[in-house]
């Protein structure tokens, strides 16, 4: 039954990420409170949150400290800005503790300044803003091209969006923009010939990576953009040697590395950074989402040693350093995550991801042999479990069939949040998740699962 809450909403909002003629007949699923790993809507049933709200909730839906965190900003300082050089102590203190945390070059100058902004998209957008800064503080205006991967999520600026390799962000968007390119996708199960190593696939992808930047003429190439693991694109885990191989490339032809960490930072894949696990070396970290457990809207971008003194050098050849947002460093947000990155700290969250990761990977794995299931994959604690019609051949269904978001309906009917990303199902729980959780979580999904197998459409 349609609540009086749901017909307003109907009424006024406006939904991202919606179907929105569908939505004007079904109506939202209102949420109204949580609590850990769980949470409820207005008729008081539960749902686990498989799905960690939109990859963020790190310490879940109740967590007391940032609570309190954010009430001792508020009544402190409840707004000051960063411009012109105002400062406040959480900008200083959270820049100083990213700094410290941002994973280590061996091979590139470090990663020493901090830039801040809102969410993932302005982030990413931030760092599409300073290469162009970059390279032409260095005297090379036509080096600006942006290399980004088939499947990739990197936002919804008309900018990130353009970096974004999915369809949908981009039809009748009238994008991507012109100077954005596209380069294969690094999914073994669709992109691999029969035969074909994970090493041998990854250097083929190295291949034809430099292929692209050739074509295009280095002079004009001027960074790539990586998920460590592929989110919205389908949870997509690098081949083995993969990440080696493309630096390599990039290496050569003086190529700026972007590691977009919104989703795989402060834990997701069982490091702090997804850069440590796959041993990426990169001259800009863009981050959020889990920098304050989704509990205030904040994001950074970290740029190198380098890229920074080029900065200085033209804003004083400028007299101003043209870029920044209202909120940029805003001191209740960064309070927040300067209060979840002592949690993560004092609770050893990483060791707890690392105890129980084995649990959640094995178990979602277990669901490979289901008639519905082509690949379980993931790391740490997301995973991604693609849908096929024919197991065998690898046949996807038909889009029409909307498989994926067929069985993340089922799902949330047995009391599970998951996403649908075309017909692969996405989990990135919270990272206080227990054992136990996990088991209800997949008792939850086979439910579904089964449910979907039951009533297949012809």
């Amino acid at each position: 039954m349609t609540t009086e809450t749901a017909r307003r909403d109907q009424a006024c909002l406006f939904h991202p990420y919606t179907n929105l003629a569908r939505h004007q007949v079904d109506g939202p699923l209102v949420i109204v409170r949580g609590q850990g790993v769980r949470v409820f809507d207005e008729a008081g049933r539960d749902y686990l949150e498989g799905m960690a709200g939109l990859w963020c909730a790190a310490l879940g839906f109740s967590e007391p400290r940032l609570a309190a965190a954010a009430a001792r900003q508020m009544n402190t300082l409840s707004f000051y800005h960063v411009f012109g050089s105002k400062s406040h102590p959480p900008a200083i203190d959270l820049a100083e503790r990213l700094v410290a945390l941002a994973p280590k070059n061996r091979a590139k100058p470090p990663l020493s300044r901090v830039l801040f902004a809102n969410s993932g998209s302005e982030a990413n957008d931030t760092a599409l803003k300073l290469i162009r800064y970059h390279n032409n503080a260095l005297g090379r205006p036509a080096k600006k091209k942006i290399i980004a991967r088939q499947r990739a999520y990197h936002g919804v600026t008309i900018a990130t969006a353009s970096l974004t390799g999915l369809p949908s962000n981009h039809r009748d968007f009238d994008l991507p923009m012109a100077g954005i390119l596209h380069t294969d996708c690094p999914h073994s199960y669709r992109g691999a010939k029969t035969g074909e190593s994970e090493d041998a696939y990854s250097t083929r992808l190295a291949d034809s990576l430099e292929a692209l930047i050739l074509a295009e003429g280095p002079e004009t190439v001027a960074a790539f953009f990586a998920e460590p693991v592929m989110g919205a694109g389908g949870v997509v885990v690098p081949p083995a040697g993969y990440f080696e191989k493309i630096q390599a490339v990039l290496r050569r032809h003086d190529v700026l590395l972007v590691a977009d960490e919104v989703i795989c930072g402060f834990g997701r894949t069982g490091n702090l950074w997804g850069s440590e696990t796959y041993g990426l070396e990169p001259d800009i970290l863009t981050c959020a989402k889990a920098l304050s457990s989704g509990a205030a809207p904040i994001s950074a971008t970290l740029i190198s040693e380098t890229i920074w003194q080029s900065c200085v050098a033209q804003s004083e050849k400028i007299g101003v350093f043209g870029h920044g947002f209202t909120y940029s460093a805003h001191p209740v947000a960064a309070a927040v995550a300067l209060e979840a990155l002592s949690i993560y700290q004092e609770r050893d969250l990483l060791g707890h991801v690392r105890r129980v990761a084995p649990r959640f990977q094995e178990g979602l794995r277990r669901c490979a042999d289901h008639p519905l299931v082509g690949e379980v994959r993931g790391v740490g604690l997301v995973a991604g479990v693609e849908l096929v019609a024919d197991k065998v051949t690898k046949t996807p269904f038909a889009p029409a069939l909307a498989m994926g978001a067929r069985l993340a309906g089922l799902a949330q009917k047995h009391g599970l949040i998951i996403r649908a990303m075309g017909d692969t199902l996405a989990f990135s729980p919270p990272l206080i998740i227990t054992e136990s959780e996990i088991d209800e979580m997949l008792e939850r999904f086979g439910r579904a699962l089964d449910e979907a197998g039951a009533v297949q459409p012809a």
